[in-house]
């Protein structure tokens, strides 16, 4: 896994809703290296360890990264503080990330809230053959809906209280998208349960499943072990792999759930 430290110049910066912040950087050498589902990790000012966020989205011609995250607490809080025109350090890009190969192929994306934004620059591959659905609490935590509709992608929305698109659970939208006609490739990113979820109908279905899974993570390169989870092996056995260094996307079929 060969991954860079820059200091990265930030040059844009949105607010997308009460806790969503739309950050781009100029990181030419690890834009040029980052795939769709990495992530990099991001030094807090006063804070020893970094934070794990998400690569939302890469433009190698550019030489920039797109992050979107939310204020989960004090480290995150200080990033949504960092103006345009100010640095970021950033280590990255880290992980394993989605193998996305074939682009004609019919590709499902299924986000569940802040784990939405990973899955944006994978849609933008399948165009009008991907169908994304979103799902949140609300209408006001709705991110990036208008970014995987101009990318060309089918976009279902779903939220809990109903007060935008189907109300329920995205796996409602999973099955009625299913149900109207084949898929060959389904990938998640969300809340653990969501992804058990999604990983089932697929599972069920004979349908390969891609999830990206969310654990807290400290060194973010495989030297701390504190973000393990267990998956099955080849055999049948089961092990614990590191999110950080094996992860964070997985064959939802190696997860033990």
């Amino acid at each position: 896994m060969k991954y860079l430290q820059e200091i990265c110049p930030v040059l844009k910066k949105k607010r997308l809703t009460a806790a969503a912040y739309d950050v781009t950087v100029a990181a030419p050498q690890m834009a040029a290296l980052a795939k769709t589902g990495q992530f990099a990790q991001i030094r807090c000012e006063g804070f020893s360890l970094r934070r794990p966020i998400s690569i939302c989205d890469m433009d190698p011609q550019k030489g920039t990264l797109r992050f979107v995250f939310e204020v989960r607490g004090e480290g995150t809080a200080w990033m949504a503080t960092v103006e345009e025109g100010e640095t970021l350090d950033i280590l990255g890009p880290l992980g394993r990330g989605f193998e996305i190969t074939d682009g004609a192929k019919r590709a499902v994306f299924v986000g569940g809230g802040i784990g939405t934004p990973p899955l944006l620059s994978g849609a933008r591959v399948y165009g009008k053959n991907a169908t994304v659905i979103l799902g949140f609490r609300t209408a006001d935590a709705v991110i990036l809906a208008d970014d995987f509709e101009k990318a060309g992608a089918r976009v279902m929305l779903s939220t809990d209280d109903g007060t935008a698109g189907h109300p329920g659970m995205v796996t409602d939208l999973l099955l009625e998208r299913l149900g109207q006609g084949p898929c060959d490739v389904i990938y998640a990113c969300g809340p653990k349960p969501m992804l058990k979820a999604v990983a089932g109908l697929a599972l069920e279905r004979g349908i390969p499943c891609k999830v990206s899974l969310e654990e807290r993570m400290a060194c973010g390169v495989g030297a701390c072990l504190g973000c393990a989870c267990k998956t099955k092996t080849p055999k049948g056995g089961e092990r614990y792999a590191q999110v950080c260094k094996n992860g964070p996307v997985f064959d939802a079929k190696e997860v033990v759930w």
